[in-house]
């Protein structure tokens, strides 16, 4: 078999392409729970521990991002990694946050198409219908009992 005609019939699975809608759906999704995070939740966070923002909270690492700290003091954390090393703790947290919030979401959604799978499978299965033979046996049956009464 040729390369390119397995590499086909593996892309060609079921499998595949389902893997390959939930990533573009997820890239998509992570977009959405990116802002959500950044435009919903950090910014009132941010006003109740100042108008910096959440994110641009950090530790200088070295004597001349101190020194251009404390010339800046709102300078934004671009800012600083321009003037050298920092500790980027607030961007970290916001990260862990949008993290949390995709785990919750894809588990909740994971969780709700296996209640749905459990529900198909507990569903009552029709009861299979008789093929001809079946019927004639059947009735062949019933003959011969009502004979032997």
């Amino acid at each position: 078999m040729s390369f390119i005609k397995e590499f086909k019939e593996f892309a060609m699975k079921g499998n595949v392409i389902d893997l390959a809608v939930g990533v573009i759906i997820g890239g998509a999704f992570g977009k959405i729970v990116t802002s959500m995070v950044n435009d919903l939740i950090m910014p009132p966070i941010s006003l109740l521990i100042g108008d910096k923002g959440f994110a641009n909270f950090y530790i200088p690492l070295n004597s001349k991002v101190k020194e251009f700290v404390a010339a800046n003091p709102n300078a934004s954390l671009e800012d600083a990694k321009k003037a050298g090393p920092v500790f980027a703790w607030g961007n970290f947290a916001t990260e862990v946050i949008n993290f949390i919030i995709l785990a919750f979401i894809i588990f909740l959604m994971v969780k709700a198409i296996n209640s749905m799978k459990r529900k198909q499978e507990e569903a009552p299965k029709a009861a299979p219908v008789p093929t001809k033979e079946e019927v004639l046996l059947g009735e062949i049956r019933d003959l011969l009992k009502a004979r032997s009464i």
